[in-house]
């Protein structure tokens, strides 16, 4: 019997093959490998983007009832969560977990002051979002992520099996040679739902607070923390 890949025997000599040049470029094969592999200990942190709702409609043909978490800080588009409901009603099966930080805005605003996200944009993902999905990856072996190599310079070398040693897991990413046009093909031709904040140009969507319409038409994050020298909340920074 083959031992199951954790983050302890992590070994990139032994990960499987899968075919680039597949229909999905991979991304069925590596998530039927996934579901077979790990279960209900293999968890989707989704943010409910593009390329989530795409990993998401991959991720139910293969397995209905998935894990699926949404880390609500509690400072989201409301057309984020209008987003959630449809999916919700279009993948009733599925597992959604809203996983919300452990401190409210209130007793945040208290401990670190007012609209921390400004001052302090490092701790306030640290709280909201880095320390929650560490809460839901301790039930986990591995996790699902919407990464593609496209979209940013620190995720060019995202493979399909990752060894996480953030999070000190395996990181699995199905979608990683897909374009931004596959991923917009795949969502019109299956009428899947999306956010409509993509259509006022706002290719990436995080906090409404940390969040605008991008202002490079060829970089998809420019519209995350503008003038915070920051790129990414943490989330995928070893």
């Amino acid at each position: 019997m083959v031992a199951l890949i954790k983050y302890e025997n992590f070994n990139c000599d032994s990960l499987p093959v899968f075919p680039e040049d597949s229909e999905t470029k991979g991304a069925l094969e590596v998530l039927k490998w996934a579901n077979e592999e790990y279960g209900n200990k293999l968890i989707y942190a989704c943010s409910f983007g593009i390329e989530g709702i795409v990993l998401t409609d991959l991720l139910a043909k293969v397995n209905p009832a998935a894990k699926i978490v949404f880390l609500d800080t509690d400072v989201h588009f409301e057309e984020t969560y209008q987003l959630i409901d449809q999916v919700k009603k279009k993948y009733p099966d599925l597992s959604i977990e809203m996983k919300k930080p452990a401190l409210t805005l209130e007793e945040q605003a208290s401990e670190y002051g007012d609209e921390l996200w400004l001052s302090d944009s490092n701790k306030c993902c640290h709280i909201r979002k880095i320390t929650p999905l560490t809460e839901v990856l301790s039930t986990a072996t591995a996790w699902l992520s919407g990464l593609r190599r496209e979209q940013s310079e620190t995720r060019a070398a995202t493979e399909y099996i990752n060894r996480d040693n953030k999070f000190q897991s395996i990181k699995i990413c199905p979608l990683i040679h897909w374009t931004w046009k596959d991923v917009w093909r795949y969502a019109h031709k299956n009428g899947l739902p999306y956010n409509i904040l993509h259509d006022n140009g706002y290719p990436s969507i995080g906090c409404k607070t940390c969040t605008s319409a991008a202002i490079n038409a060829d970089d998809l994050r420019s519209g995350r923390w503008q003038g915070a020298q920051k790129t990414e909340c943490g989330l995928h920074l070893s």
